[in-house]
């Protein structure tokens, strides 16, 4: 189990569904090294973290939500003993979703996203200028705060609030949206999963060297400068989401907005 202690009452209800597991005779911990499901108390952040922390468990993920507005998380603090006894009986559903890879061009690491990588400027307010390529071939470039690449899970993030498209979560695609582009032309652009992305960050103003950071789901970052090149496709792992409703993704859309 994973808890965000900075949500309202996180620490007693950590310890009400610890209790509520062991009285229907299953284990439930803070720490563990297997286990068949990771719970994750909090929001979709809270989920998102426990995503990047625990896939060497190699276990689907349940969210559940102290927050206002949330897609992955599935269940709400009103319903989490209904939940959890749903999740017990194995009345409930497995959700593969597709993540994203991304790393530097030489660089041997690479790091993964389960919602979106986002490449911005350093700097608050910052402009950057970089080039975008699909499959090696250079499509477009761009004077823009930056660019959100993002899975169909992600669509309803940052995607959502810079003015992108949602897409149906369980897709394969790779959804690319510039942020503020300083252009009347700028749209998102949505790509095969099959297609590989890169990112290339050009000179600034007066040939200047630019300052970047990717962040992956929020908060892992990856920092990169002029001449240094992105690239992103689509990740061989994926995430299992407990999935307990039987409502579809249209329905929790029209639900949450």
């Amino acid at each position: 189990m994973v808890a965000n202690e900075n949500k309202e009452n996180a620490h007693k209800i950590t310890g009400d569904i610890i209790g509520f597991m062991s009285r229907q005779g299953k284990h439930c911990s803070l720490l563990a090294d297997t286990a068949d499901c990771v719970i994750a108390l909090g929001g979709d952040g809270t989920l998102l973290r426990a995503a990047a922390a625990h896939a060497h468990l190699d276990a689907p993920f349940l969210g559940i939500n102290l927050g206002n507005l949330g897609f992955l998380a599935e269940v709400d603090r009103a319903h989490i003993e209904q939940g959890l006894t749903q999740l017990i009986n194995g009345e409930y559903d497995i959700e593969e979703r597709m993540m994203l890879s991304g790393r530097l061009d030489g660089a041997a690491k690479e790091d993964s996203a389960l919602n979106d990588i986002v490449v911005a400027g350093q700097k608050s307010m910052q402009l950057i200028y970089f080039s975008l390529y699909v499959n090696g071939i250079k499509l477009t470039s761009y004077v823009a705060d930056g660019m959100i690449i993002s899975t169909p899970t992600g669509s309803t993030a940052y995607n959502l609030s810079a003015g992108g498209p949602i897409i149906e979560p369980r897709a394969q695609a790779i959804l690319l949206t510039p942020i503020c582009a300083h252009s009347l032309k700028s749209r998102s652009i949505v790509l095969s999963a099959d297609d590989e992305v890169a990112l290339e960050i050009e000179a600034g103003k007066g040939d200047s060297v630019q300052e970047c950071v990717a962040i992956f789901d929020g908060h892992r970052r990856l920092e990169l400068q002029t001449g240094e090149r992105l690239s992103i496709k689509k990740a061989e792992k994926t995430t299992s989401i407990v999935r307990l409703s039987k409502t579809n993704f249209l329905e929790r859309l029209k639900q949450k907005l």
